[in-house]
């Protein structure tokens, strides 16, 4: 019984602490009243990011709304893939490379200048010339895991946004 009891007093101490230092699940932001309503603005509507954006606005409880000028707006400005050689064969060919997916966007609050911001995920890929066809596979599967993880930065950013 008083094992019980410890055990109990330990996992409430636990719970307390972790609650008290702001920890909070990934992907769980409380971002600030005035982003509830937002409109999301982007060169491509159907895009793979703004999609993925659109889908993390709507699960943390952001409604989406037509342009207005009492609305605060998230623009997405541009998203680009570089690629960097890292390392090559004896043969000459590249070996490694050194992907970085960036993306620019602002957020406009009504009434205010846009805040620039931007997010750059970075990964490295192992090029193999005799299998191109199961690497051009392996490419396109980096690239939407690295469009998940901007999407889900830029959410974390906004929920950072200082807002007077």
């Amino acid at each position: 019984m008083l094992i019980k009891r410890i055990i109990l007093a330990t996992f409430t101490l636990i719970i307390l602490l972790s609650a008290g230092c702001g920890f909070r699940l990934q992907g769980n932001y409380q971002l600030p009243t005035q982003l509830d309503t937002l409109n999301l603005s982007s060169p491509d509507q159907y895009s793979e990011l703004t999609r993925l954006v659109k889908e993390r606005l709507r699960l943390n409880q952001v409604t989406l709304v037509p342009p207005s000028k009492d609305v605060a707006t998230l623009r997405i400005i541009n998203d680009l893939l570089e690629r960097m050689t890292l390392s090559v064969y004896p043969t000459g060919s590249v070996a490694e490379y050194d992907l970085t997916y960036t993306v620019f966007y602002a957020v406009q609050l009504p009434n205010e200048e846009a805040q620039p911001f931007n997010v750059e995920i970075h990964r490295e890929y192992l090029d193999d010339p005799s299998a191109a066809l199961a690497k051009s596979r392996e490419r396109s599967l980096l690239l939407k895991e690295m469009r998940i993880q901007a999407a889900d930065q830029i959410i974390q950013q906004l929920s950072s946004i200082e807002i007077n």
